[in-house]
């Protein structure tokens, strides 16, 4: 006879206990490329202000991922998703790198804590469809167990990304490196949309090839844009 364990579809509280051991270490995993989103977005923003924005921008796009859990799997389905979204995430990695190394005409302090938060929004919505699938995977549609999962984010991020922002103020090389990040997630992306992988097969050293190149592509780009624009000013 076995005994009935009252947490859906776990059979014994040591599959429980994984589920969330599980969870816990996706969070940790994944926390790093958003932590670099809103490190960048915050960090032109006042320091009185950055927390606000590093809180805000975190708290408003988990509840987002609650609402997104439940159509994530048919969105990944349809073609031309994970395509737009890398697209947008090389679109605001290149915005980020400009504002944060000294293009005044895009400068992310003019815009103040309401565009930060919408960069972060967007970047954040952008890039947690896999996310969201992996907490959901791990808690077998047990809801109180996702929420857990989804709001574990928070605390993960917001630390990450306010010591980021710190070392990008000490070490500004650092802002470079995030840029880079961004651009390889957005190829990753790309890479692993349906239509593309449907259409042209790309083996894994291509992948890792044009996330490599992104990565490089978005500084290239930002620092050709800048120059251009400094040239046109003088």
């Amino acid at each position: 006879m076995s005994l009935s364990f009252p947490y859906g579809a776990f059979n014994t509280p040591w599959e429980f206990a994984w589920a969330v051991l599980s969870i816990v270490l996706i969070d940790i995993v994944l926390a790093g490329d958003n932590a670099v989103v809103i490190a960048l977005a915050v960090r032109t923003l006042p320091p009185k202000q950055r927390l606000l924005g590093i809180l805000l921008g975190s708290g408003v796009a988990v509840v987002l991922r609650v609402g997104l859990t439940f159509i994530a799997a048919q969105l990944l389905a349809m073609n031309y998703i994970k395509l737009i979204g890398g697209g947008l995430i090389l679109w605001i990695a290149v915005k980020l790198l400009l504002d944060n190394t000294g293009d005044k005409t895009h400068g992310q302090a003019a815009g103040g804590i309401g565009q930060a938060v919408w960069l972060i929004l967007v970047a954040d919505i952008t890039m947690s469809i896999d996310n969201v699938l992996a907490v959901a995977g791990a808690s077998k549609g047990h809801f109180p167990l996702l929420l857990f999962g989804l709001g574990l984010s928070i605390p993960l991020v917001v630390f990450t990304s306010n010591l980021l922002a710190k070392l990008m103020d000490r070490y500004p090389a650092i802002i470079y490196v995030g840029a880079a990040i961004l651009g390889k997630v957005g190829g990753e992306m790309i890479m692993t949309d349906r239509l593309v992988e449907e259409v042209f097969h790309p083996a894994r050293w291509l992948t890792h090839a044009v996330e490599g190149l992104l990565a490089l592509g978005v500084i290239l780009v930002a620092l050709g844009w800048r120059r251009t624009r400094r040239s046109a000013n003088h």
